[in-house]
C-alpha cells in the first residue's frame, strides 16, 4: 500500500487495473478541488513544454529543469486573467519507476516555482498508465480534459490547449478545445511530421511556451 497526496491509502500502482485507476484519479481530484467557474482555460502538457523532457522520464525533482522563458510565460498567462491546468501522461509510476507520493512531490514543487514566479497552476489532471493499459485516460483521448471541464465547468469552445507531441494536439481536437498550439520545444519539430501525415493541423506552431503565450494573449477577446 502507498500514501497518496490526499491522504489515504491505495494500492501498488502496478498491481491495479485501468478501471480501478480511474476510480482512484476520479475520486483524489475531486477531493483536491471544489468546483467553480473558469472562463478563460489555458491546458498545458507538462514535459517538452513547462520542462525539460527526458527518454528516461522525469523521475523526481533533482530531474525536474524548468525550460527558459517557461516560468515567465505561466506568469504572463496569469497575469492576463488565464487558469492554466495541466494535462499529462505520466506512465513513469505504472512503469514501476516512480510512486504517486514522488509525482505529487514533483507537482508540488512546481507549482510552488510557479507560484514564486508570480504565476499559478490551478490544477494538475495526470494518467499514470502504461500505453499497453488501454486506460481511457492517457493522451490522445480526451478524459483528463474533460474531467476538468466538469470539475471547473469549462466552455471547451474558448479554450487553448499548449503541447509538444502529437497526442496533444490530437488531444485538444477530440477533446473540442478551440485552440490547439504545438511548440518546438521537446518532440515538438517530430510532432509536425506526424500531425502532417495525418492531416492534423494546430492552430498555431510556437517556438516555445513564451512564443505560444504571446498567442494566447493577442488572441484573448479581452486584450483586443
Amino acid at each position: 500500500m502507498i500514501e497518496n497526496h490526499v491522504g489515504f491509502l491505495t494500492p501498488d500502482p502496478r498491481h491495479l487495473t485501468p478501471f480501478s485507476w480511474v476510480k482512484i484519479i476520479n475520486t483524489m481530484q475531486k477531493l483536491n478541488s471544489t468546483r467553480r467557474n473558469l472562463s478563460k482555460v489555458v491546458f498545458l502538457d507538462r514535459d517538452g513544454v513547462i520542462n525539460r523532457d527526458s527518454p528516461g522520464y522525469i523521475k523526481s525533482w533533482s530531474e525536474f529543469e524548468f525550460l527558459p522563458d517557461s516560468l515567465m510565460a505561466l506568469k504572463r498567462l496569469t497575469q492576463n486573467g488565464f487558469s492554466i491546468i495541466v494535462i499529462t501522461n505520466q506512465s513513469a509510476v505504472n512503469r514501476g519507476m516512480m510512486s504517486l507520493k514522488e509525482l505529487d512531490f514533483i507537482h508540488t514543487r512546481m507549482q510552488s516555482a510557479v507560484a514564486a514566479n508570480n504565476g499559478k497552476i490551478t490544477d494538475i489532471f495526470f494518467c499514470p498508465h502504461r500505453p499497453d493499459e488501454s486506460c481511457g485516460c492517457r493522451k490522445p483521448k480526451p478524459e483528463l480534459i474533460h474531467q476538468a471541464q466538469h470539475r471547473y465547468a469549462v466552455d471547451l469552445k474558448s479554450t487553448y490547449m499548449v503541447g509538444d507531441s502529437a497526442k496533444d494536439i490530437e488531444c485538444a481536437r477530440q477533446a473540442g478545445c478551440g485552440h490547439a498550439i504545438l511548440v518546438r520545444t521537446g518532440n515538438g519539430i517530430n510532432a509536425e511530421t506526424i500531425l502532417h501525415e495525418r492531416k492534423i493541423s494546430p492552430d498555431y506552431v510556437a517556438a516555445d511556451l513564451d512564443d505560444a503565450a504571446n498567442w494566447i494573449i493577442a488572441h484573448d477577446p479581452e486584450h483586443a
